[in-house]
Protein backbone atom coordinates (compact mmCIF):
# COMPACT_ATOMS: atom_id res chain seq x y z
CA UNK A 1 0.00 0.00 0.00
CA UNK A 2 1.75 3.31 -1.30
CA UNK A 3 1.15 5.74 1.21
CA UNK A 4 1.35 9.94 0.49
CA UNK A 5 3.86 11.80 1.79
CA UNK A 6 1.68 15.34 0.93
CA UNK A 7 -0.59 15.49 4.12
CA UNK A 8 3.04 15.62 6.28
CA UNK A 9 4.40 18.25 4.08
CA UNK A 10 0.91 19.89 4.43
CA UNK A 11 0.55 19.89 7.89
CA UNK A 12 4.59 20.84 8.40
CA UNK A 13 3.78 23.38 6.71
CA UNK A 14 0.95 25.25 8.66
CA UNK A 15 2.76 24.64 11.46
CA UNK A 16 5.74 26.22 10.16
CA UNK A 17 3.96 29.33 9.10
CA UNK A 18 2.07 29.42 12.75
CA UNK A 19 5.41 29.50 14.26
CA UNK A 20 6.63 32.06 12.11
CA UNK A 21 3.88 34.48 12.48
CA UNK A 22 4.18 33.56 16.18
CA UNK A 23 8.09 34.26 16.24
CA UNK A 24 7.78 37.28 13.95
CA UNK A 25 4.55 39.02 15.58
CA UNK A 26 4.20 38.18 18.95
CA UNK A 27 6.12 40.30 21.82
CA UNK A 28 6.12 38.06 24.62
CA UNK A 29 9.34 36.30 24.76
CA UNK A 30 7.85 32.70 25.82
CA UNK A 31 5.25 32.87 22.92
CA UNK A 32 8.67 33.45 20.61
CA UNK A 33 10.55 30.92 22.37
CA UNK A 34 7.13 28.52 21.45
CA UNK A 35 6.68 29.41 18.18
CA UNK A 36 10.47 28.40 17.46
CA UNK A 37 10.04 25.15 18.79
CA UNK A 38 7.11 24.99 16.67
CA UNK A 39 8.95 25.78 13.73
CA UNK A 40 11.41 23.00 15.00
CA UNK A 41 8.74 20.48 14.98
CA UNK A 42 7.37 21.38 11.67
CA UNK A 43 10.96 20.34 10.30
CA UNK A 44 11.34 17.13 12.22
CA UNK A 45 7.80 15.92 10.98
CA UNK A 46 8.99 16.48 7.02
CA UNK A 47 12.60 14.96 8.14
CA UNK A 48 10.22 12.01 9.73
CA UNK A 49 8.38 11.97 6.48
CA UNK A 50 11.09 12.13 4.33
CA UNK A 51 12.83 9.27 5.75
CA UNK A 52 9.50 6.76 6.01
CA UNK A 53 8.20 7.81 2.37
CA UNK A 54 10.96 9.41 0.73
CA UNK A 55 11.80 7.92 -2.85
CA UNK A 56 15.02 5.81 -0.72
CA UNK A 57 13.77 5.13 3.26
CA UNK A 58 16.21 4.84 5.54
CA UNK A 59 16.81 5.98 9.29
CA UNK A 60 18.56 8.93 8.60
CA UNK A 61 16.04 11.35 8.72
CA UNK A 62 15.15 10.14 11.96
CA UNK A 63 18.72 10.13 13.69
CA UNK A 64 18.47 13.67 12.39
CA UNK A 65 14.98 14.19 13.54
CA UNK A 66 16.17 12.92 17.27
CA UNK A 67 19.52 15.41 17.21
CA UNK A 68 17.62 18.25 16.48
CA UNK A 69 15.14 17.55 19.44
CA UNK A 70 17.91 17.44 21.67
CA UNK A 71 19.30 20.73 20.03
CA UNK A 72 15.59 22.19 20.74
CA UNK A 73 15.66 20.89 24.23
CA UNK A 74 18.88 22.59 24.92
CA UNK A 75 17.93 25.89 23.04
CA UNK A 76 14.70 26.08 25.23
CA UNK A 77 16.86 25.52 28.29
CA UNK A 78 19.20 28.37 27.57
CA UNK A 79 16.34 30.44 26.44
CA UNK A 80 14.33 30.20 29.45
CA UNK A 81 17.32 30.58 31.65
CA UNK A 82 17.74 34.02 29.58
CA UNK A 83 14.31 34.74 30.28
CA UNK A 84 14.24 34.27 33.93
CA UNK A 85 17.65 36.79 34.04
CA UNK A 86 16.30 39.07 31.83
CA UNK A 87 12.92 38.91 33.73
CA UNK A 88 14.46 39.21 37.15
CA UNK A 89 16.30 42.28 35.92
CA UNK A 90 13.92 44.28 33.78
CA UNK A 91 10.60 43.19 35.47
CA UNK A 92 9.00 41.67 32.24
CA UNK A 93 9.19 39.58 29.81
CA UNK A 94 8.23 42.06 26.56
CA UNK A 95 10.51 41.66 23.70
CA UNK A 96 10.69 45.07 23.03
CA UNK A 97 11.81 46.21 26.44
CA UNK A 98 15.23 43.74 26.08
CA UNK A 99 17.87 46.10 24.80
CA UNK A 100 20.30 45.26 27.63
CA UNK A 101 22.88 44.59 25.40
CA UNK A 102 22.53 47.79 23.48
CA UNK A 103 24.53 50.12 25.56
Amino acid sequence: MGMVISPYLTLAAILFCIGLYGALSKKSAIVVLLSIELMLNAANLNLVAFAKLGVNPSLTGQIFSLFTITVAAAEAAVGIAILILLFRNKGTADVVQMDTMKQ
